[in-house]
């Protein structure tokens, strides 16, 4: 053990300065000492040398490999590591793959979120004629939910209906998960009601699922069925409930569900539901409360607790508690600095925004970039933001240009005091005009049919600049705009949001 240990540091090393001569000199002492079968060692060994720009040698390495067996396990010990490429090229040398192997990289590609690549190679594995089983389809159904693609989730639900694929509870609850993702809680309920539901995973799905499309009391009625068809809630069944209140600002029935998980349930609150405690009291401004819950935790408050009363801090413009917050937060990403940067910019506190983004630069923390996406076609198509890559930009552009000023003529003031910067209002208004999601909704509008109902999904949570603008661009064009963002779903009709402008 001491031996591959030290094999390990070496070959990162390596591959942190590209040394070749010392990739080659370790290489041989790891066949002399007997290690070249070692699928650990060897998946290391073959990154290394992909890194070092010799992936001849790489090649090499992996075909040497005597059995089946062993290539499965250094394919995945490359996309544990989050080597998925140099895993993919591994994988499409093999001479023979058995349906392990395409598990592999499946599970491998979900694991590091590259979810468009599992449909493609789940796409591959059906043209290579391999079966696939629950294990497929149990990655490839969380694919589809990540994506949020309906007619994805259809295709791969129909096709384990085909090939008669037997569900067992992690197949059900991803299934249940699947549709609610995808916005389709219709569908979600559907197979819940049609399923086997003796395991918690079935419910715990389901109540999370109403919970991120606001339906709290759908997902407190849910709860109470569990007792009555004998299932006993856990720990994640609670984090549910505690979330479905928090996006409605159901305090009091939070603070229920809180004390009976540990009174009635015996279940000691863990990390995960001091969190959604402290998001549930923050959000509807009870923000003493909040800190007092901190204060009386039973475990040291990690990162998620400090961040949501930042983020409680933000909306209700509490400044002084919001830097208390971030001080304790240890390792800060982009969304934490922003937070408190609206703040500051909300109060034209443009040397507090500025001190942020010095902080930002020293500390090396690039704001997360937003992207949204929009499924057309059988095609998914995504926009960062002011994005100008897509084939059909200047079209694209020529809507939303005209849907902004249709909601102007409509009311509609954009938010400029979220832009983190002292610049014009002009150059502040264009700032978010380009917002990713402006642009995904310009080109379902430009792709689809009036009338129809629009889909957008975003890796952030949605601005209220933008919130506020497809409100109106609903009852403009009178259709339904769906919005999944990081929280919750957001449905916009008439101009109005199911989220009743609380998220």
């Amino acid at each position: 053990m001491s031996d591959c240990r030290i094999f390990h540091y070496i070959l990162k090393s390596c591959k942190a300065s590209t040394h070749s001569k010392t990739v080659a000199k370790t290489h041989a002492r790891i066949i002399i000492l007997g290690y070249a079968t070692y699928p650990s060692i060897v998946a290391s060994l073959i990154s290394t040398y992909a890194h070092c720009h010799q992936p001849h040698i790489a090649h090499n390495v992996f075909s040497r490999l005597m059995n089946l067996f062993n290539m499965n396990l250094v394919i995945e010990n490359l996309v544990k590591s989050g080597e998925c490429d140099i895993a993919k090229k591994m994988f499409d040398k093999m001479p023979v793959r058995d349906v392990v192997t395409w598990n592999t990289i499946i599970g491998g590609y979900l694991k590091n979120s590259r979810f468009h690549d599992v449909l493609s190679v789940f796409r591959g594995m059906l043209s290579a004629k391999v079966e696939p089983d629950g294990f497929t389809f149990a990655s490839v159904v969380t694919g589809c939910a990540r994506l949020g693609s309906f007619c994805n989730a259809k295709w791969v639900h129909g096709l384990m209906v085909e090939k008669k694929v037997e569900l067992n509870y992690i197949l059900s609850a991803a299934l249940v998960d699947m549709y609610a993702k995808c916005g389709r809680i219709d569908v979600s309920k559907q197979v819940f009601e049609s399923v086997v539901r003796d395991h918690v995973s079935v419910w715990n799905a389901m109540i999370n699922g109403l919970a991120i499309h606001g339906l709290a009391l759908d997902a407190t009625a849910v709860f109470s069925r569990m007792e009555v068809e004998n299932v006993l809630p856990d720990s994640v069944s609670f984090i549910g409930i505690l979330k479905a209140c928090s996006h409605c600002g159901l305090v009091e029935v939070g603070r229920k569900y809180f004390e009976m998980m540990q009174n009635r349930f015996l279940i000691t609150p863990q990390l995960e539901h001091y969190g959604t405690m402290i998001d549930l009291l923050g959000r509807a401004g009870h923000l003493e409360e909040a800190c007092s819950v901190i204060k009386a935790m039973s475990v040291k408050p990690d990162v998620v607790i400090w961040r949501a009363l930042l983020s409680a801090c933000r909306i209700h413009g509490k400044k002084e508690l919001g830097e208390f917050a971030i001080a304790n937060i240890s390792r800060h990403e982009s969304g934490d600095f922003v937070l408190l940067s609206n703040m500051y910019c909300s109060f034209k506190n443009w040397h507090g925004a500025e001190r942020v983004r010095q902080m930002m630069k020293i500390k090396g923390v690039r704001k997360k970039r937003g992207k949204s996406w929009i499924e057309f076609g059988n095609s998914i198509h995504q926009f960062n933001a002011a994005d100008q890559s897509h084939a059909e930009t200047k079209a694209i552009y020529r809507v939303l240009e005209g849907l902004m000023q249709r909601a102007k003529l409509e009311g509609f003031t954009p938010l400029t005091d979220l832009v983190l910067m002292d610049v014009s209002e002009e150059e502040k208004e264009e700032n978010l005009t380009f917002h990713s999601e402006k642009l995904a909704l310009a080109y379902g509008v430009l792709k689809s049919s009036p009338g129809s109902k629009i889909m957008i999904s975003k890796n952030l949570r949605i601005c209220q600049d933008c919130h506020n603008w497809i409100k109106i661009v609903s009852r403009i064009l009178n259709r339904e705009i769906v919005v999944r963002d990081r929280i919750r779903f957001h449905q916009f009709e008439g101009g109005f949001c199911s989220c009743g402008d609380y998220w």
